[in-house]
């Protein structure tokens, strides 16, 4: 009874506010009823009225836009915001921001600052640090002791976890959450691959796993930062409460996850200092502490954060691709049919020489990266003044977002029927593998930036499809699932599928 003469009361008080409010509802109103125009940048709000009704659903709304406005938009934020967004599907933009003009597009303090989980690591280093980093990097990974260590480790672990695990699920005809399964085991053959622990994610009862979890919440809020108000993030920040409290529990929970492994190599390296048998990377950065030139906290630091971007690259990025695969294989049975005939004529064997062969399965799993990159966009803010090839003009107070997502969508740039799972775009009419432009392409980056692990990926995912489809038939839902709201593109729901033995032909 006490509450409408409050509220008559407020409204004669704070005209302003109300009216403000009034605004705000009729404009999230009109865009709900209308989310393909080319979003409005209206005065004090921007285009945030846009943003609020479509955050459900973003790459495709996105998507929309992009393809009603020649594949390049600018988005203004709220009042307050530090300035506006070019969203871009451009090529031609992404060829000249990764490539042509590289040097005028670092990470820089912003990009840092909204992933400063990751510290100084490759994917926010600039300069010297950065340079340093990828050599250093890729000298590890293009060791052949490091590779024959992964693939027989793989194998093993495909071997003795993953079909054991699907072979246990398909007797007891059970749905499983595919997805979940697949960030399990890419959880732990990257935690193989960097710490040389097997953490034993993967197993019957789904345990849980606190640095996975972990990992998990600190990437939703590095999405929730795109597209947050900036006043409203300071809030929180300010109060500490909301997204900021989530990433500081999240924060707290891989910093002592990694200290723990990395203490427990060096007093497996303390305890044999002769051992020459480990091929991690962890043990490999460890042996050359004096090239790094760090010691003490510096050193712990370094190794902290090279290992948490490495975790992110080896986990995220794979268990993505592989979910996304095998729901476009359940739903394409003549795909499915096509692999299954090329694995029978090429198995692989537990060194994986045989994978290069799986023209055909390479060429399937790249068009499922058209459709759904792991990485749905990247951030790139230009430190002077330029114009894109579009003809925007960018600078220190316009970022630029691509849409990778997007432009796997965009018929302008991969023709009529473009948003169809075609795994035959990807062959010449000789049966070889065709490849692309990376700026159109841009599922391992592009560049200097290009992916280190591109290989290491895509022998991976064959190794596991390789294990899977021969073995079981997966069947998925016909409907599209629902992106999830984090700078991975998982799945909202996860992918609830029944598994069946396949039955010799």
């Amino acid at each position: 009874m006490e509450l409408l003469p409050w509220l008559l009361g407020f409204v004669v008080k704070y005209p302003e506010i109300m009216a403000s409010a009034a605004c705000f509802l009729l404009l999230f109103c009109r865009f709900r009823r209308r989310s393909k125009r080319i979003p409005t940048n209206w005065p004090v709000v921007g285009a945030l009225p846009a943003i609020v009704a479509n955050a459900g659903r973003v790459h495709d709304w996105v998507t929309e836009f992009l393809r009603a406005a020649a594949m390049s938009h600018v988005v203004e934020g709220p009042w307050g915001s530090p300035g506006d967004v070019l969203i871009t599907a451009d090529p031609a933009n992404v060829a000249h921001m990764f490539t042509a003009n590289f040097g005028n597009y670092p990470k820089g303090e912003e990009f840092a600052a909204m992933f400063d989980v990751l510290g100084g690591g490759i994917f926010n280093a600039d300069g010297e640090s950065w340079s340093f980093q990828r050599r250093k990097a890729h000298a590890l990974l293009s060791d052949a002791r490091f590779r024959a260590a992964v693939a027989a480790s793989t194998s093993r672990k495909l071997g003795g976890g993953l079909v054991p695990l699907l072979d246990g699920v398909a007797a007891s005809g059970a749905a499983v959450d595919l997805q979940d399964v697949f960030m399990r085991l890419t959880f732990d053959l990257t935690a193989m691959f960097v710490f040389g622990v097997d953490p034993g994610c993967l197993a019957a009862d789904f345990p849980t796993v606190p640095f996975a979890a972990a990992m998990d919440d600190a990437e939703e809020v590095l999405f929730y930062r795109h597209v947050a108000p900036v006043p409203w993030l300071r809030l929180q920040s300010y109060l500490k409460i909301g997204h900021y409290k989530k990433m500081a529990k999240a924060r707290e929970v891989l910093d002592a996850s990694i200290a723990e492994l990395i203490a427990l190599r060096r007093e497996r390296k303390a305890a044999d200092a002769n051992a020459t048998g480990d091929a991690d990377l962890l043990t490999a950065y460890l042996a050359c502490q004096d090239e790094i030139g760090m010691d003490g906290a510096a050193f712990d630091a370094f190794l902290r954060d090279t290992t948490l971007n490495l975790m992110v690259a080896g986990r995220d990025t794979t268990s993505s691709a592989l979910t996304w695969f095998f729901w476009l294989l359940s739903n394409h049975p003549g795909v499915e049919a096509r692999i299954l005939a090329e694995l029978r004529a090429h198995p692989p064997s537990p060194t994986g020489a045989e994978l290069k062969r799986l023209v055909y399965l390479h060429a399937a799993l790249s068009e499922s990266l058209r459709l759904y990159p792991p990485v749905p966009f990247e951030h790139k803010a230009a430190a002077r003044p330029d114009t894109l090839p579009s003809g925007a003009a960018v600078g220190p107070t316009r970022r630029v977002i691509v849409s990778l997502y997007s432009m796997g969508r965009m018929e302008a740039v991969w023709g009529k029927g473009c948003e169809e799972f075609r795994p035959e775009r990807w062959l010449t009419p000789a049966g070889r593998f065709r490849h692309e432009r990376s700026c159109k392409f841009a599922a391992f980056n592009v560049g200097p930036r290009t992916c280190l692990g591109r290989d290491l990926a895509f022998a991976q995912m064959k190794a596991v499809v390789a294990a899977v489809v021969p073995r079981f038939r997966v069947a998925a839902a016909a409907a599209p699932p629902r992106p999830k709201l984090s700078i991975i593109l998982h799945m909202r729901d996860g992918l609830k599928v029944k598994v069946h033995r396949r039955q010799e032909d």
